[in-house]
């Protein structure tokens, strides 16, 4: 059957659309359907347009407005700064001998980018494991410097074997820690003059706030002691490089380097050997020695119980360490630079005023008593009896409250102040160590403006005795008994050994050639034959001495001082017991004896 084709004219075709006939599915474009196909394609082009405009006005701020603050932030992620501390100097004895060095030792840091990273929590927590720190006080650490600081934090020092080997054995946990070998402060000798040398840790924020001309974070200063006095010399100065690192934080390139500057080691005037035996001397007795050549004013032994062991700062101080220490009477006071009430040792002050004021002149006998009374009050004999007849050599030598009570009375208060303060008391002596007490010597302004008092004579004789308000440092009653070992000048202790001497060593007080020699027989009749017996050994020089028995609040206070070799003296040693409850005769003596054994031996 012949199959006749349609034509290809639309009009053949009919679906029902009014304006024309089309196949199904086309659409005739008329005026209405004009462009709408071109429509999606306009928007993206102005979506476009909007987006590249945006992001290059974007653009346009960060590298114009802020373009400075983004290239050091980029800076700082890709360059970085090890910090190099320099070793700190030396503290040596006068012989070359090592009383503080430095060690090398692990320490631990943290680049502060670490804490913006997600994995710092469990960085935290790994740490303060190992480290046995608060999980705060390392956070506490890390947040004293911004994000972007191109430095190391440091968080501790001197690691054990143990710690080193468990952060490397956790590393993939300690996203931005450092292990760095640096040099830690050691005292070979443990809490040997740990006073005298004091200790080093590392400088608080508000130090640093205090002093950031001059220090950086992570510096380690001196504190106490000579550590502290001699700080500027001791310290050096920083070194480090600057380094470019990749993303993985590995160095790439040394982009520069400053090499530290080690601190300048210093000699000190003491002598490690006597300081040891000055050591032993004290034992277990809350206290303080002496000893200085009373030639020069070289302090050669400082002694102060109880103590502690200055290495122990030089790592984190742990919880039950510092419990330890707080058990102790004030481990941390130096004892031979605080005041107390130095007894009947003043009494070559009171012998000097008295001599030297012409009233009581070297030839004065004074008949002694059961007691003085003044205005009412009862001042005692030490023996509740009296000595009888006495001169000023054998008022020394047996120590009579009831002579020199007499000399302070008769002279009067302001003569007796006056030789006080001439011998050094009541200000601070030369020494370098920082904290170092006045002392005291009361006057009457002092009473006026503490108690609303006027100064009495009972005062007069409390003070001629070493009693009353007077305080004094066993420092500076060394001070004192250095005057007659060196024929009457007052010395300037110090504690750095120089090459061309001290300068200022000693001022002379202008005492008249009878004063010295009635203080020195005085001194000398009291180890001969009065309460200071106990200094005496076999093979020792002959020495010249004084005891003291200050009372106090509880146990008394034992006292004694000595110089030797009696005709040519090269050594004073002064001992002080606190609370001991004995006399100085038969508690402080015996110390001061060892001392000058170990020092004459």
């Amino acid at each position: 059957m012949a199959i006749t084709l349609p034509s290809q004219d639309k009009t053949h075709y009919k679906n029902g659309n009014s304006e024309g006939d089309f196949p199904t599915g086309y659409r005739k474009r008329t005026s209405r359907t004009v462009g709408r196909q071109l429509r999606p394609a306009v928007l993206l082009l102005v979506v476009t347009a909007l987006l590249l405009g945006g992001m290059g006005v974007r653009l346009g701020y960060l590298q114009l407005v802020q373009g400075e603050r983004n290239r050091a932030l980029a800076e700082n992620n890709r360059v970085r700064i090890l910090p190099k501390p320099p070793v700190r100097g030396n503290i040596l004895d006068r012989n070359g001998k090592i009383l503080a060095d430095s060690r090398l030792s692990y320490s631990v840091f943290i680049w502060p980018l670490a804490k913006t990273k997600p994995t710092w929590g469990t960085t935290l927590s790994r740490l303060s494991e190992i480290l046995e720190l608060p999980v705060s006080e390392i956070n506490e650490q890390v947040e004293e410097v911004p994000v972007n600081s191109p430095s190391l934090v440091r968080i501790a020092r001197g690691l054990t074997p143990e710690q080193v080997t468990a952060i490397e054995e956790y590393n993939y946990e300690l996203t931005g820690v450092e292990l760095e070998i640096e040099p830690v402060r050691d005292y070979p000798n443990g809490s040997v003059a740990a006073h005298l040398l004091g200790y080093t840790r590392e400088i608080t924020g508000e130090e640093l706030a205090e002093q950031k001309d001059e220090y950086r974070l992570g510096d380690i200063i001196g504190r106490m002691g000579a550590e502290a006095a001699f700080e500027k010399q001791l310290r050096g100065e920083w070194g480090g490089q600057q380094v470019e690192v990749n993303a993985s934080g590995q160095i790439v390139e040394i982009l520069g380097e400053k090499t530290a500057k080690s601190g300048d080691n210093i000699r000190l005037t003491i002598d490690l050997d006597l300081q040891k035996a000055a050591e032993v001397a004290l034992g277990d007795r809350i206290g303080a020695i002496v000893a200085l050549d009373p030639n020069n004013g070289e302090v050669l032994a400082l002694v102060s119980r109880p103590t502690f062991d200055p290495n122990i700062f030089s790592t984190r101080i742990t919880p039950k360490i510092w419990q330890e220490l707080q058990t102790k009477d004030n481990p941390f006071v130096n004892r031979a630079i605080q005041g107390f009430p130095p007894a009947s040792t003043f009494k070559l002050v009171t012998a000097t005023a008295g001599m030297e004021s012409g009233k009581y002149p070297p030839n004065t006998v004074l008949n002694t008593y059961a007691y003085l009374n003044v205005s009412g009050v009862r001042f005692g004999e030490w023996n509740r009896a009296g000595f009888g007849l006495m001169g000023y050599v054998q008022a020394l030598a047996w120590s009579s409250n009831t002579f020199f009570g007499q000399i302070g009375r008769g002279v009067g208060g302001e003569v007796l102040i006056d030789w006080s303060r001439r011998y050094g008391f009541g200000k601070e002596t030369t020494l370098e160590l920082p904290a170092e007490s006045s002392g005291l010597i009361a006057d009457e302004a002092w009473k006026q403006e503490r108690f609303n008092w006027s100064w009495s004579a009972g005062d007069t004789v409390n003070m001629s005795i070493g009693q009353g308000f007077t305080q004094a440092t066993p420092l500076q009653v060394a001070v004192m008994f250095a005057v007659p070992a060196n024929g009457g000048y007052r010395v300037n202790p110090h504690l750095l050994k120089t090459e061309g001497g001290y300068p200022n060593e000693k001022v002379s007080l202008n005492l008249k050639p009878s004063t010295v020699r009635i203080l020195r027989e005085g001194n000398r009749q009291t180890v001969i034959s009065g309460t200071g017996g106990a200094v005496n050994a076999p093979g020792l020089p002959p020495i010249a001495g004084k005891s003291g028995t200050a009372e106090a609040i509880g146990k008394a206070h034992a006292w004694f001082g000595a110089f030797a070799p009696y005709e040519n003296p090269e050594i004073v040693v002064v001992a002080f017991a606190e609370h001991s409850g004995g006399g100085g005769g038969s508690v402080a003596a015996p110390m001061v004896r060892e001392v000058l054994k170990a020092y004459f031996e």
